[in-house]
């Protein structure tokens, strides 16, 4: 790869079996044509002069069965994705089609019967130049499905929104949506199979292979059939994919609360270190949902800020859907989950999350050790004094409104006016607060005060693994993020 200015560049690994595009997730430290890599021993990086060109690209490690990707130009790879060149760059859809073919599906694993599959066993494979000028479509469609998520680089809004779905309810958008996913997913089963075809009559296989490809092998993420693992019925391949959708769009909304996303402008916002609400005001001077001004959105038992983070859901729904059925579409999301939003932002959300950046979360929940208190913040927008706002404003504000509810219902307590049954739940709530107030007075001496003080910088270059460890126990704790 000739040199170049940037500092960082996309890289392909392996990935799970997938067809014709996606598995792109990781980046790679290139500046000055990748120096820090040569210094730390990486000298000769294998394949580096073919990292200009297109190609096909597959998985070393092969558990799902073999399956080949285009990897764009200037991408670079490594030894855990092999990538097949032909010398001539306009035949790489030829030579892509014929890897995901059945041809070839049925002779890795004579060349390589571990679960490994090396170049070695690409050069040996019989290839000779057929076109199917359907696989470009195949692309485009894997592609568009890789891209629905947030987790893409290319994400640009959520299929939900897109106003080509659109009807009246929640409910019969996604119904929409859900009817496009299918016709997607047999239009590409339609293409697989004809591939296939093409190839089986080429190299004279009618007799010992047949076209068909099930839809647990149509690899695109919408499809339930490839995206859930298992045995399972119609029914329940349907509630998991309403499950998870209605949790991308709760996930898709907490990005628009922070400005990482907006309903008025596709792809990324905020996403450069310490941008502020301005920064985002300058490319969305009206937005119709705006974002939270200080980067703090808390996530409490109870509506005791006016940016909860369960009631900026609430109204991110009337925004998207309108008044008319809100209680209706909320009703649907909140069956499709399984539990009230509230509960869920409380019990879930973080953890779906992390598991959604794979452990290395862009939103950052400042939370007591008990959980009595926590608080949301996009690591993007951090400033050092995010943490002192997190205190004074949250924290400290929070602990005062406990004090005065805890003051209210010890006059209850002591009412005349009050039945017996009041003064009973008063004090019991009266034992609840004392408890709660004093895990966030300790959370406040031993941990978040003194982390305020110190004005904590962070670079987005060095990572979530480096720069989370440097707030302690003033963050969720999340298993595997330990850094060296």
């Amino acid at each position: 790869m000739s040199e170049n200015n940037f500092k960082w560049v996309y890289h392909i690994k392996g990935g799970e079996f997938r067809r014709w595009s996606g598995n792109e997730e990781y980046v790679i430290l290139w500046q000055n044509n990748g120096e820090q890599i040569r210094i730390q021993g990486n000298s000769g990086i294998q394949g580096e002069r073919s990292f200009p060109r297109n190609s096909a690209i597959w998985s070393d490690i092969t558990t799902g069965g073999y399956s080949a990707r285009l990897k764009a130009a200037n991408h670079l790879f490594d030894s855990s994705s092999p990538s097949g060149f032909i010398v001539e760059d306009d035949e790489q859809y030829d030579l892509l089609a014929f890897l995901n073919s059945k041809i070839v599906s049925e002779i890795t694993p004579m060349l390589n019967p571990t679960l490994h599959f090396k170049v070695g066993n690409f050069r040996s494979l019989p290839y000779r130049k057929i076109t199917n000028p359907d696989v470009v479509g195949l692309i485009k469609s894997s592609k568009s499905d890789w891209n629905a998520f947030e987790t893409s680089w290319d994400f640009a809004s959520l299929p939900l929104l897109n106003p080509d779905y659109r009807q009246t309810t929640l409910k019969a958008t996604y119904q929409k949506l859900r009817a496009h996913w299918q016709a997607m997913t047999l239009e590409m089963q339609r293409l697989e199979e004809e591939n296939n075809r093409i190839f089986i009559d080429a190299y004279g296989l009618q007799d010992e292979l047949t076209p068909e490809v099930p839809l647990n092998e149509i690899t695109l993420t919408c499809n339930p059939h490839y995206r859930y693992n298992g045995d399972k019925s119609e029914d329940e391949l349907e509630a998991l994919l309403l499950f998870d959708t209605m949790k991308e769009f709760i996930s898709y909304a907490v990005g628009c609360m922070f400005g990482r996303y907006a309903l008025d402008k596709p792809g990324l916002i905020l996403a450069n270190q310490g941008e502020t609400i301005d920064d985002y005001l300058k490319q969305i001077p009206e937005p119709s949902f705006r974002a939270d001004d200080d980067n703090v959105i808390p996530m409490l038992d109870g509506n005791w800020f006016t940016d909860d983070i369960t009631e900026r859901f609430y109204k991110f729904l009337r925004v998207t859907f309108g008044e008319e059925h809100y209680e209706e579409n909320l009703e649907f999301i909140e069956q499709a989950i399984g539990k009230n939003i509230r509960k869920y932002f409380l019990k879930d959300f973080y953890a779906d999350h992390v598991k959604r950046y794979k452990k290395r979360p862009i939103y950052w929940l400042f939370s007591s050790p008990k959980g009595s208190f926590n608080a949301l913040i996009y690591m993007h927008r951090y400033r050092p004094d995010t943490v002192s706002v997190v205190l004074n404003d949250y924290l400290r504000e929070f602990r005062a409104k406990l004090a005065s509810r805890k003051d209210h219902l010890e006059a209850v307590s002591i009412s005349a006016s009050a039945s017996k049954g009041e003064k009973t739940r008063a004090l019991k709530e009266i034992e609840k607060l004392k408890k709660i107030i004093l895990e966030l007075e300790d959370y406040e001496r031993d941990v978040l005060y003194s982390l305020a003080t110190q004005q904590v910088e962070i670079d987005l270059d060095d990572g979530v693994k480096v720069n989370y460890k440097k707030f302690g126990k003033a963050l969720k704790k999340v298993v595997g993020l330990s850094a060296k």
